[in-house]
């Protein structure tokens, strides 16, 4: 007689396991703008929303943070920082352990070669700003899987 105490089979089981499973941690974008009020502002309304963010006021702090937070599910990025862009910013990411991340670039100052180049990196979007926050939300809930 087959031993009774073993009655799922194993993808019974996997799928148990999936079901039953804790809920990871809701993800956070992380917000990088040169421009301190922007980026508050930004902050400001998106956890108004519900999500959880993180601000950076440049890149290098913007990689320090990617490479401390393991929860980050998407990137907001200025174009024009210092010392380095955005785009660079975008490039480093791409060649890293966090290579697909979602990105969203806002700029208030940018150009047609600008967009073609952030397209080539593999952005999710490119806004001007002022920033369409509606469309801005709805990426943003897209991205991280909330709705």
């Amino acid at each position: 007689m087959p031993d009774q105490e073993d009655i799922l089979s194993d993808a019974e089981r996997e799928a148990l396991a999936t079901v039953t499973a804790p809920r990871a941690a809701p993800q956070k974008v992380l917000i990088v703008d040169d421009n301190q009020e922007a980026r508050e502002a930004l902050a400001s309304y998106l956890k108004a929303k519900g999500i959880k963010c993180v601000i950076a006021e440049n890149a290098e702090q913007a990689l320090a943070c990617l490479k401390r937070e393991r929860s980050i599910g998407l990137l907001i990025t200025d174009l024009r920082m210092q010392p380095f862009d955005g785009l660079e910013l975008i490039r480093q990411i791409r060649e890293s352990d966090k290579a697909a991340l979602p990105i969203v670039i806002v700029s208030g100052d940018a150009d047609v070669p600008d967009a073609i180049a952030a397209m080539h990196l593999s952005v999710v979007d490119f806004l001007l700003k002022p920033i369409d926050l509606d469309k801005l939300l709805e990426l943003v809930r897209k991205e991280l899987g909330v709705f």
